[in-house]
């Protein structure tokens, strides 16, 4: 694509069009964006549109599309073509840094996440002038163009908050350091100044404050994985500028939204992360610090409001206070019984209260409310960080944090007695207390596994939880049925299971409460006690339990998918997936009805997935319908073909990429329960299977490969009598596999398929050529996968087609071939292979290689007969070579990059272990002592002298076990 006006032209008509809320034009410009992306100078055309385009719409469309462009294309993955030119690429890196620089915010935001995406592959060894071109405009004086700096660098370095130590962590680290630490300090003297200079002048404050919260941010990176030597020295500097900010308080930066947080209360809240991570990490160089730190955050709990837009501040301050009464040197500040009462009454009583906000929340954002509240990603409210501090403070001072609060949790439950449909929230606080009280541990997948001795749980369940579960209406008092449904599910572990099982019923109740918190609460503590393991492991609660409730349970959890904002409810969808699972045959009765309901859902979401959980559990579900079934009745596979089918068609036809590897799953375990001869229906789409378009697709591979092998596994003849002109193309698949480092493992299964189940003569013409491939890989990119495969597919070869078929092929290809894999290849790397078939495979090979191929006893190839059987025993009692060469680095399958359904397994789907050899061999060690047995009959005297001259003696005493063992001796 030439950088011409036409292509601009072109390109914004095209970017106008993806904006429109029309699929039908929506979507074929993104297709046309999406068939143009490889070309050349097409990121450089998106950049002079954002550039010089008239319509900020425009450039705005420009900017994010290049964003994203970036995103999918930029790395560059091992085996697959590079998506950028080098010339793009240099020239992007060129010009990047100034156009963010100069444009408008809202563009300046996508294209700093873009530097940061290239700086992700590329600084600092492929841009090593990025930080020189950064610091320097730090010398601007134009707040744009440093906070454009600043936010750019913070996008940059926060990955130094996760990412594992490594010297190549810590050498990036200190170039970033000695490029980035002073012109850093200096800026942030030098704004703290200007500050002071526009004290009156609102316009330039926020700026100025603006580049302060995002210094505080790159401070929070840059210091995270150690204290670098240059923020020590200079610790007096950031501490007390720090401090002196915490106190500060300017009218003018005071905004009157109550739910947004503003530039002072941003900034104040990084200070206290700041203030936790010294406190934490850097204890001893942070301790003369330390008391103004705690007295300043202190006297900000105490006068901040209870306004939504002070919740980040609240929370990251109590959040300072927890971590700093967990050290034990800092235990004297908190050792006096007035400091603990004044910290229970001023700061974690009033940050328990559920506000106004909070109810708001509850009602009409759920999915939020829920998200924070259930999946622990509360971790910026009040709540979370209060519950935090009580945890924190139990540590040291249990007895007297319990007593304070013990007499809290009363009075609130008298007023709640009192007036309840006023006081209830009073009711809600204790609840919420207690748990913070009793807690001690607690892990998402067991709830509670440490709790405070001083708290009857029990005791509060039966007095203060059932009561409400218990009462007539499911929808009165929503919060509090959704605090005694999350106790339930918290303290799972800790109350009796009879009392779980009284409570069943009730939960099952309330997946019919209007409130969709309330409802899900429900859904998610079924589930929950369902996943609970008992005694010698099984499930804690059993079906036979559970069999008064079937009929109800189902009801409710399908009928509670109809419930206004619940259709696509993952809670829900995941506690059917899991009543299944418990339930097992219990569910036959009902799946006619079940099924049905499914493949609505799954027609209704195919036409715009969203949410993948609830997606996930809906084929997990469709899975376990089927296995539950057709495990008692085989032949109602049909009448599940005949439910699925038609949806399925319709998923492939329209090319729902999410769904399309869990249609392959299903299809394959659908395909694998019919016993014989595959059905028409399915050989229809056989060819279709073969496309290289599906190839594409990374997420495709794994299903289609396994898809591939069960249409090989049961109806490998028909293949070859009725789709023979498709073998080329199944052969194509493989050949493209192998090529690739991430999937030549599945490349191998297809190919272990063909040969295992192929009729000989449908794969005669090509077996010459799957050889040389697999030679050409080993030469040009050798790697322990690779080898591993390798070694067990030309064992299950010689299985399959004899060891002088091997030895003969081998030999066509190069004379002396199958001498040179044996020694270069069988002989050393055996012991890799792992995996019981796998080995097992391996072994009835190499034994037929010793004992059924001629040429290994009278040609050259004999010298390596008594090593290929120390090999074998090696492999029979050696621990399993695991090392992996230093140099070798294998892609991970998920981590390529971009937007690609990566592929998720479905556990209900899974594929019973097949084993090739296992009719014909059980053990095969004494499979080794009986076949030598016989060689030794047709040569006698050959194989003991062998053995003796030149098998070492640890290898020899084993075959004497071996021989032993099979009650065989050798001639």
């Amino acid at each position: 694509m030439e950088l011409s006006d036409a292509n601009l032209q072109t390109l914004t008509e095209y970017l106008k069009k993806t904006l429109d809320p029309d699929p039908a034009i929506r979507r074929p410009a993104e297709k046309f964006l999406e068939s143009v992306e490889g070309n050349q100078n097409y990121p450089l055309l998106l950049l002079t549109l954002l550039e010089k385009s008239q319509e900020n719409v425009i450039k705005v469309c420009a900017s994010v599309t290049f964003k994203n462009y970036i995103k999918r294309n930029w790395r560059i993955v091992e085996d697959e073509p590079n998506k950028i030119c080098e010339s793009d690429r240099i020239a992007i890196k060129a010009n990047i840094v100034p156009l963010m620089l100069s444009s408008p915010e809202q563009i300046q935001k996508q294209l700093s996440d873009a530097i940061s995406i290239i700086g992700r592959e590329d600084f600092p060894q492929k841009w090593p002038d990025l930080l020189t071109e950064m610091v320097n405009r730090f010398q601007s004086g134009d707040f744009h163009v440093i906070n454009g700096v600043l936010r750019t660098a913070h996008s940059l370095f926060k990955r130094y908050r996760h990412e594992f130590k490594s010297n190549e962590l810590w050498t990036e680290i200190k170039l970033v350091l000695d490029a980035f630490a002073l012109p850093l300090t200096n800026l942030f003297k030098a704004t703290i100044e200007l500050c002071s200079t526009h004290a009156n002048d609102a316009s330039a404050l926020k700026v100025l404050f603006s580049s302060l919260i995002l210094i505080a941010k790159l401070f929070y990176s840059l210091n995270f994985q150690d204290l670098p030597e240059f923020f020590e020295d200079n610790m007096e500097t950031w501490m007390t500028n720090f401090h002196s900010l915490l106190t500060l308080d300017n009218k003018l930066l005071q905004t009157d939204d109550e739910e947004e947080a503003g530039l002072l209360e941003l900034l104040k809240s990084q200070i206290c992360d700041n203030a936790a991570l010294y406190a934490q990490k850097y204890d001893e160089e942070f301790q003369p610090y330390l008391p103004r730190f705690v007295t300043a955050i202190w006297n900000l709990l105490v006068t901040t409001g209870q306004e939504v837009k002070y919740d980040l501040l609240v929370s990251n301050a109590i959040q300072f206070l927890a971590s700093v009464c967990e050290r034990p040197h800092y235990k004297h500040l908190f050792e006096d019984q007035n400091t603990l009462t004044s910290i229970c009454e001023k700061v974690i009583v009033p940050n328990m209260e559920f506000r106004a906000a909070d109810e708001e929340a509850f009602e009409d954002n759920s999915e939020e409310y829920i998200r924070r509240d259930l999946e622990g990603s509360d971790i910026d409210t009040r709540r979370r960080a209060a519950c935090d501090l009580v945890r924190g403070l139990c540590k040291f001072f249990e007895g007297p944090v319990t007593g304070i609060f013990s007499g809290y949790v009363n009075s609130m439950l008298q007023e709640y007695a009192k007036n309840p449909s006023v006081n209830w929230k009073h009711k809600d606080a204790a609840i919420y207390l207690v748990t913070s009280l009793a807690s001690k541990a607690q892990t998402q997948k067991h709830g509670i596994t440490q709790a405070n001795e001083l708290v009857n749980l029990t005791e509060f369940f039966v007095n203060h939880i059932q009561p409400d579960l218990k009462s007539a209406s499911v929808n009165e008092f929503p919060v509090l049925k959704a605090d005694g449904i999350k106790y339930i599910m918290i303290f799972r572990n800790q109350v009796p299971k009879e009392q779980l099982l009284v409570s069943i019923p009730l939960l099952i109740n309330h997946l019919q409460a209007e409130s969709i918190v309330v409802h899900t609460y429900a859904a998610h503590a079924l589930e929950r006690l369902f996943t609970m393991r008992g005694t010698n492991n099984t499930t804690l609660i059993s079906a036979a339990e559970m069999a008064p409730f079937v009929e109800v349970l189902l009801t409710n959890l399908f009928k509670a998918l109809t419930l206004p904002g619940s259709s696509e409810n993952e809670y829900i969808m995941k506690a059917i997936m899991r009543s299944f699972s418990l339930l097992q045959e219990s569910i036959i009765p009902y799946i006619p009805s079940v099924i049905t309901q499914l493949t609505q859902k799954l027609l209704a979401v195919s036409k715009n997935p969203s949410k993948p959980h609830f997606n996930h559990y809906m084929f997990e579900s469709i899975c376990l319908s089927i296995r539950i079934t057709c495990k008692a009745n085989p032949d109602a596979v049909g009448s599940f073909e005949e439910a699925l089918f038609m949806v399925f068609t319709e998923i492939l036809q329209n090319d729902v990429q999410e769904f399309i590897p869990y249609v392959f799953q299903v299809m394959s375990l659908l395909l694998e329960m019919h016993k014989n001869e595959i059905p028409s229906s399915y050989m229809a789409l056989f060819p279709h299977l073969l496309q290289p378009v599906l190839w594409e697709r990374t997420g495709n591979i794994p299903p289609l490969v396994r898809l591939l092998q069960a249409y090989l596994e049961r109806g490998a003849n028909t293949i070859a009598s009725a789709a023979a002109d498709k073998i080329p193309g199944l052969l194509g698949v493989f050949q493209k596999l192998i090529a690739s480092k991430a999937n030549d493992h599945q490349g191998f299964y297809l190919l272990n398929s063909i040969i295992e189940h192929m009729p000989p003569e449908s794969v005669d013409q090509y077996r010459k050529q799957i050889f040389i491939l697999l030679f050409q890989r080993l030469q040009n990119s050798k790697t322990t996968k690779f080898i591993k495969s390798f070694l067990v597919f030309i064992n299950l070869y010689c299985v399959k087609y004899g060891a002088l078929a091997l030895q003969e092929i081998f030999d066509s290809i190069q004379p002396k071939m199958f001498g040179m894999v044996l020694e270069k290849i069988i002989i050393p790397e055996i012991q890799k292979v792992s995996g019981q078939v796998e080995k097992k495979i391996c072994a009835v090979g190499i034994t037929k290689i010793l004992t059924e191929c001629p040429p290994m006893m009278d040609t050259e190839y004999t010298k390596l007969w008594t090593p290929l059987l120390q090999a074998l025993i090696g492999l029979f009692e050696l621990p399993e070579d695991d090392t992996i060469p230093d140099e070798e680095h294998f892609i991970d399958i998920e981590d390529t990059p971009g937007y690609q359904t990566a592929f998720s397994q479905l556990a209900f789907a899974g594929k019973k272990e097949h084993d090739p050899v296992g009719q014909m061999v059980n053990n095969p060690r004494i499979h080794l002592a009986q076949s030598l047995h016989k060689l030794s009959t047709a040569c006698p005297g050959r194989v003991p002298s062998m053995l003796s001259t030149s098998l070492n003696a640890e290898a020899l005493q084993y075959l004497q076990g071996y021989l032993q063992a099979a009650s065989v001796t050798l001639l």
